[in-house]
């Protein structure tokens, strides 16, 4: 079902499709391809906004599709073919961040194709969009399956060599708890990549064990005594490069672990976000009061700051290829 959600300043319609399988049910809206609400048998698991107007004004990425490229990129800059271009600096006017201030996450995508459980959308970036060579069209299909699961799958093609990097940035919480430091979270990396004061990876590839960043047997996001200060904000290594087929990434699961969701994902990389900053003044779903750790963001992508750093993972799509990306949300 398609309905009106609202209007953008410029006059623009924002749809909002909705979508059901099973015990399933997503409210996906054109803006931002966000996914506005996700039920699991009638239980809200992600945070969102019942109106566009909060959207406009307060969302933290809730549910969007970041990018042209997710995550950081350091002063902004990045080289390509032995030309350097300059990107939106809107992360504090250090850095490039989630694509700049009118990212993929800021602009009305169209609906392709929809049905009871699946819908398509499209979006075209141009030729020095946010200072990004060449132009990009994205495609995002959301699709609920019969085996319980949310479907992501991305791709994107270009007319002239830029980075890509897409990623579904949606804020869960399984429980509809105050915060999510009683979910219990696994993630299937060895690695993580350790950032400096303005979260941009040092450079350094290192080891999780006997550091608060192995989560590989799963526990609590509960801070121990000493790490009470620890924000999580950093990329966890799952290969050096995409996959050809989904593998297991993490899965989370409630306080009293009747809930489960697990990440499965070709991206080679997790971002984990556990929304240690977050402070909503206004109220979202069902009401519902969003500060610090109200939801945790498990964010499938290519490793931050790439297209600068030679050895992590590759990013800059050629005219000749077609970007791909496939996570699966998967509950029980």
């Amino acid at each position: 079902m398609i309905s009106e959600f609202g209007t953008l300043p410029d006059g623009t319609s924002v749809q909002e499709i909705t979508l059901k399988k099973g015990f399933l049910e997503a409210s996906v809206l054109t803006f931002g391809a966000i996914i506005r609400d996700l039920k699991v048998d009638g239980q809200s698991v992600v945070l969102g906004f019942e109106d566009l107007h909060s959207y406009l004004d307060h969302s933290a990425y809730f549910g969007v599709v970041a990018g042209r490229c997710a995550n950081r990129i350091a002063g902004g800059k990045i080289k390509i073919e032995g030309e350097t271009y300059q990107l939106d600096c809107n992360d504090g006017g250090l850095h490039h961040l989630h694509g700049g201030a009118t990212g993929f996450s800021s602009r009305n995508w169209q609906v392709e194709q929809s049905d009871k459980a699946s819908v398509l959308l499209k979006l075209v970036s141009e030729d020095g969009d946010m200072g990004y060579p060449g132009q990009v069209e994205a495609l995002v299909r959301y699709t609920l399956t019969g085996s319980g699961a949310l479907r992501v799958k991305i791709s994107a093609t270009t007319d002239k060599a830029t980075p890509v990097n897409l990623t579904q940035h949606s804020y869960f919480n399984l429980e509809g708890s105050e915060t999510i430091l009683d979910h219990s979270l696994e993630i299937a990396a060895e690695t993580y990549l350790p950032v400096d004061e303005t979260l941009i990876p040092t450079g350094e590839v290192r080891r999780v064990e006997w550091t608060p960043f192995d989560f590989q047997d799963g526990r609590s996001l509960r801070r121990k005594p000493g790490e009470e200060d620890l924000q999580y904000d950093h990329n966890f290594c799952l290969a050096g490069e995409p996959r050809s087929s989904m593998g297991f990434a993490a899965a989370l699961e409630d306080s009293t672990g009747e809930r489960r969701m697990e990440v499965w994902t070709t991206e080679p990389g997790l971002q984990l976000y556990d929304a240690a900053r977050l402070n909503v003044p206004v109220p979202g779903l069902g009401g519902k009061t969003y500060g610090p750790h109200a939801g945790l963001c498990l964010e499938a992508q290519r490793w931050p700051d790439s297209i600068n750093q030679k050895e992590f993972t590759p990013v800059l799509l050629q005219p000749s290829q077609t970007y791909s990306h496939v996570t699966e949300f998967r509950f029980s």
